[in-house]
């Protein structure tokens, strides 16, 4: 009985927490018993990155845009389309578009294009062990919610690497060797890149939850990473540095996204997003100022090279990060030396 009370009032105390809904479990036996809890932000967020990325795509438009507010991104997954098509987006040519059925969907056809986008979400480096054809038929939020993550963050780090763009040895610390920044993950660099941004204002973070609460790292990043207007055919953009002195914080967040905006940039996060610190879809949002405005220049005179990673390099990569390992495998000499 006691142990009932208690498993009572964690449930309770779970649905209670600020934008986590709980929802049973994924079987008819575990459901009376078990809970997993989806994040209603990053429904929002993909469901949002998703509708924009793929908008212009003929062969969703019968699931986009897709409501932000519903289960409506569960059910736009359902048959297997989209989730190919994002494949696509983060790893181009991953899917040859004419294995993709797309018209007249039968319950077998379906069960085609779900395999296919989870075979080809294992080949491109997403952990799938847990997750089958059925579980995204029937929308289970939870997997569907962290399979959309892994194949969003894998095409938000396509670049942030050293073979992928040689500006990132601008981050070089002093002493630093070459082979050392390459070992850094794609966190870790952009870590180190917004505050190789912040240098001039003094200050430095070290997540992307507690410390970018108060959007004033955002504020000075974006005023360093704006266009100056000297590269030929972007034009100048002024950031408006006034929202720093709004006393409410998510006022002043979404001031802030107001100017991202102005960027380009305003995906992923709100300003609840913001000043509660969720560290996931601020990743994605600081992922997302690199990939547009990386504001680094590779520096001149080194006599280095940068080799780009093999395809065989890459397939075992990928195939590593499949199975779940931890750490994740960024780079397949430098990580495994350990």
């Amino acid at each position: 009985m006691k142990d009932d009370r208690m498993a009572q009032g964690f449930r309770k105390a779970l649905n209670k927490k600020e934008g986590i809904v709980a929802i049973g479990g994924t079987s008819e036996i575990s459901s009376e018993g078990t809970q997993h809890s989806i994040s209603e932000q990053e429904r929002f967020a993909f469901a949002n990155y998703i509708s924009t990325a793929l908008e212009k795509d003929e062969d969703l438009k019968h699931v986009l845009p897709i409501n932000p507010t519903t289960g409506a991104l569960f059910k736009a997954s359902a048959d297997g389309i989209l989730l190919c098509k994002l494949i696509n987006l983060s790893v181009p040519d991953t899917i040859d578009e004419r294995t993709i059925n797309k018209k007249k969907l039968t319950p077998f056809t379906t069960q085609e294009n779900l395999n296919l986008a989870l075979n080809s979400a294992s080949a491109i480096g997403c952990q799938v062990v847990n997750i089958g054809a059925q579980d995204l038929k029937e929308g289970k939020s939870h997997l569907v919610l962290g399979l959309l993550w892994q194949i969003i963050k894998i095409g938000l780090f396509a670049d942030i690497k050293l073979s992928r763009n040689e500006a990132l040895a601008a981050l070089l610390e002093e002493g630093e060797s070459l082979e050392a920044l390459m070992k850094l993950s794609p966190e870790e660099l952009l870590l180190r890149w917004v505050n190789f941004h912040l240098k001039k204002t003094g200050m430095t973070i070290s997540n992307f939850s507690g410390d970018i609460k108060d959007s004033k790292a955002y504020f000075h990043l974006l005023e360093q990473i704006a266009p100056d207007g000297t590269k030929e055919g972007v034009p100048r953009v002024e950031i408006d540095m006034t929202g720093l002195y709004e006393k409410d914080l998510k006022k002043r967040a979404e001031c802030l996204l107001k100017q991202a905006e102005l960027l380009g940039c305003r995906q992923f996060v709100s300003a609840t997003d913001i000043v509660t610190g969720n560290a996931k879809l601020n990743l994605a949002f600081v992922a997302t100022l690199f990939n547009k405005h990386p504001a680094l220049t590779k520096p001149e005179n080194q006599d280095w090279t940068v080799e780009g990673e093999t395809r065989e390099e890459r397939t075992f990569r990928n195939w590593m990060n499949s199975l779940g390992v931890n750490p994740h495998v960024h780079h397949v000499y430098g990580d495994l030396q350990d």
